[in-house]
């Protein structure tokens, strides 16, 4: 390849291009059943994340602040709450521009069954992925927190000459078992594949880490289309990326790996952020990490912003200034329409529309939209599904073994509280 190719293929333009030629299509189907009753009634992609956010607008952000302008949702796990978050706030993208977001229920298009696995979930949407004509398919997970420019990503792929590319991260060794984990020759060409294997294979310069898929990949669409075909046809296959479509192709056709590294946007100090937090624990802890003086993931970057919906609401609001009952709130974020009445929060995240009545005691909590908390009531390390109604004088967080009787512990130590736990019948669309 001419040095003048190769440049080319780094420029914005030849990036643009690339990404008007993308569809995209996020799976979004998922329950998340790690995340234990916080997804009873809603997909892990529709769970609240950092004050007003849910965890699908950072794919969506990404794919907008990309360029990639065509995006197909698949849902199927109680995706109510999620379609109606993707209408309200992502119909701002034009159709007359060939622009758009489609919420892709499960329907049986092509088979009386439901989806089996993430690629029988593209297969049995494929005549839609056809309509689009686009030249490139980039397929997302829906559930994890990160930022990345899935332009690079694509530029990787044209300029290897892939069928398909495969963004990769280095995970904890011990953590590697609940990811696809891949090894590579020196030109990042995958040569093994291993989905959630129960020894991982640690990377050849750091044996204390593995290379791991993000379960982001690029394939040019005829090679997909083909492969989803021959795979849906195989009665032995489990029909997932992972498990199947990729070991199966790597063996006869280049698959490529795209490094994290080089497309993540907005990483500090050599750390390229991202989060599974399909754990009550890791749910806790990246939001408890927004909370720092300086996070690792900016909320507040423009140049890269997380696109939502959030209801229109007044600003929030600290009252009273008595001794012993001043409203206040220290190293948290505090969405609109919260009302901190004589109460101290501290090292939280307040979603919108929070009530705090005088003289309660918040402290590393995570508390969902529309709780209300009364007064004389102590929170420490919790986290308050949406709507919860939480008694006067009640204390979480305190005495975790009272607290394993009635609410959910993690090994952590985090008490998650829902409304069916406070014995609260809500519902629900949330």
């Amino acid at each position: 390849m001419s040095q003048t190719r190769q440049a080319d293929q780094n420029s914005e333009r030849f990036i643009s291009t690339l990404t008007k030629n993308t569809v995209a299509m996020i799976l979004a189907g998922g329950r998340g059943s790690r995340l234990k009753s916080l997804t009873d009634w809603r997909a892990k992609p529709a769970v609240q994340f950092g004050g007003k956010f849910r965890i699908i607008d950072f794919p969506l952000s990404n794919c907008v602040n990309s360029g990639i302008r065509r995006i197909n949702v698949a849902t199927q796990y109680k995706a109510q709450s999620l379609i109606q978050h993707i209408q309200r706030g992502w119909g701002f993208l034009r159709g007359e521009f060939n622009e758009y977001v489609n919420i892709i229920p499960a329907q049986q298009r092509i088979s009386e069954e439901w989806y089996k696995g993430t690629a029988d979930a593209v297969y049995q949407n494929i005549d839609i992925l056809r309509e689009g004509g686009a030249e490139y398919v980039l397929i997302l997970a829906g559930d994890h927190i990160y930022k990345m420019d899935y332009g690079k990503m694509l530029a990787t792929h044209v300029r290897n000459n892939a069928d398909m590319t495969v963004a990769c991260i280095n995970v904890p060794l011990e953590d590697a078992k609940g990811f696809g984990v891949l090894a590579v020759d020196e030109t990042d060409r995958v040569v093994e594949f291993a989905e959630k294997p129960a020894n991982p294979k640690a990377m050849p310069d750091d044996p204390t880490k593995a290379f791991a898929s993000m379960g982001i990949y690029v394939f040019n669409a005829k090679f997909l289309y083909e492969q989803l075909i021959r795979d849906a046809g195989d009665s032995k296959s489990s029909h997932d990326f992972g498990g199947d479509i990729i070991p199966y192709i790597i063996k006869k056709y280049k698959v490529q790996a795209h490094r994290f590294t080089d497309s993540c946007v907005g990483a500090q100090n050599g750390n390229y952020y991202w989060r599974d937090v399909g754990t009550i624990d890791a749910y806790w802890e990246a939001n408890m990490e927004l909370t720092k003086v300086i996070p690792e993931l900016n909320l507040y970057d423009r140049e890269w912003p997380i696109w939502t919906y959030q209801e229109q609401l007044p600003p929030a609001k600290f009252v009273f200034r008595d001794e012993g009952r001043t409203g206040k709130a220290t190293d948290s974020l505090v969405s609109g329409g919260c009302l901190i009445s004589g109460s101290c929060v501290t090292n939280s995240v307040l979603f919108s529309d929070v009530r705090v009545h005088s003289y309660a005691n918040i402290d590393g909590s995570v508390i969902l939209p529309k709780a209300t908390i009364h007064r004389n009531v102590t929170l420490r390390n919790v986290v308050v599904d949406r709507g919860c109604v939480i008694p006067e004088g009640m204390q979480i967080g305190v005495d975790l073994a009272l607290d394993a009787e009635r609410f959910y512990v993690s090994e952590k130590g985090v008490v998650l509280v829902t409304p069916d736990m406070l014995g609260q019948d809500l519902y629900r669309v949330v």
